[in-house]
């Protein structure tokens, strides 16, 4: 037999038939699955094994466990299988899925065999399902998949699918943090209907004493994770003692039915960091707030003199925004405006006025008002 093609292999959406029952680390090849419990099941053992089924009198395929999936035949590989798939009308390309049944086929294949396929499914010219039968191994811990920590509300580099990635299963140099960086900020996500049951998390700093670390944000106050709204967990640590090596900081999210998400964050102390530092953020971030208030203020001012002088006619100290307020204020302290006058302040007026004096031209005048003024500024 001549190989006439070779498909991409697509071990994803592994079928596991098995029901079984630390963090969980994401393993050294990416030759896994998961079972129908969300069970993790490593398959490292088995890349490369050949399986090989006869589908035709002059056709049989081949897998290449978790490499690729051949399609061998005499006759195709003359007419040009590979080019055939390239011009078919199938965009999807050349894929293969390959189902795992943990134990023997249905049919009672694989007698005396540690492991044969089952049966092989054209969906296309150039894609093709398969049955796989093999003695799997004992399962690892359950994973609750879905969830993911990262940097950034949509990346996750220290835990995908509720698996660790490589650099924060363990202290690691590579991935460290240096002591200038006293905050760090992380986001995790989780599938909306599996949300509420992640915990609140918690941590462990070895050695235990030397570096100061607190959380905050969302994530800290029990506010479920979800895809569209990832919580917040901000990591605030400060080195109270240099040392040489590195602090490790091991932070576990509970997860109701599930193992706990564990991961290690590595923090370089070469220097100590003093509290003070801290404070000088805060009047950092008052001095910003001081000035943003200043210019607002300033451009208001002067906006409001523009528009007054512009569009009131208004003119000097009237002109300034705010002045009609600050005036009336003035006058209801100091008790000024308009008011009548008492009888006996009446007679008082007029009675020191000479007898030859002009009498008072009307009633009206039996009342002075007292001089509208502003107060002193």
């Amino acid at each position: 037999m001549c190989y006439a093609t070779t498909l991409s292999i697509l071990f994803t959406a592994f079928l596991l038939r098995i029901h079984w029952i630390a963090s969980v680390s994401i393993p050294s090849s990416n030759c896994y699955a998961f079972d129908n419990s969300s069970h993790i099941v490593d398959f490292s053992s088995w890349i490369g094994y050949l399986f090989e089924y006869d589908v035709q009198q002059d056709t049989d395929l081949a897998v290449r466990f978790c490499k690729d999936v051949e399609s061998r035949s005499q006759t195709e590989f003359y007419n040009g299988d590979l080019m055939g798939c390239e011009q078919s009308y199938d965009k999807m390309g050349r894929t293969a899925q390959v189902n795992i049944i943990c134990g023997s086929c249905p049919n009672g294949q694989c007698k005396g065999r540690p492991g044969c396929i089952c049966s092989v499914t054209y969906e296309s010219k150039c894609r093709v399902s398969v049955e796989l039968a093999l003695p799997c191994e004992k399962p690892g811990p359950q994973v609750f998949q879905g969830f993911t920590v990262g940097f950034h509300p949509r990346s996750w580099e220290i835990v995908y699918n509720g698996m660790t990635q490589f650099g924060f299963e363990k202290s690691n140099r590579d991935f460290s943090f240096h002591a200038k960086q006293s905050q760090v900020v992380l986001f995790m996500t989780a599938i909306a209907s599996h949300s509420s049951l992640v915990q609140k998390p918690s941590l462990k700093v070895r050695p235990e004493k030397g570096l100061e670390v607190k959380f905050s944000g969302s994530a800290n106050h029990g506010k479920p994770p979800t895809t569209l709204s990832p919580t917040m967990l901000i990591v605030d640590w400060r080195c109270e003692v240099a040392r040489d090596t590195p602090y490790e900081v091991n932070i576990t999210i509970p997860i109701k039915g599930y193992e706990p998400i564990e991961f290690v964050l590595t923090k370089f102390c070469d220097y100590t960091q003093e509290e003070s530092e801290d404070s000088r953020k805060g009047w950092a971030i008052f001095g910003v707030l001081s000035c943003i208030f200043f210019v607002s203020s300033t451009l208001f001012c002067c906006g409001g003199f523009i528009y007054k002088t512009k569009v009131e006619r208004q003119r000097g100290i009237d002109a300034l925004p705010g002045m009609t307020i600050l005036s009336a204020c003035l006058e209801t302290i100091s008790g000024a405006g308009q008011r009548y006058m008492r009888a006996e302040e009446q007679n008082s007026a007029f009675g020191g006025e000479p007898s030859w004096g002009p009498p008072p031209s009307s009633s009206q005048d039996a009342w002075k008002p007292i001089e509208r003024r502003y107060g002193a500024i």
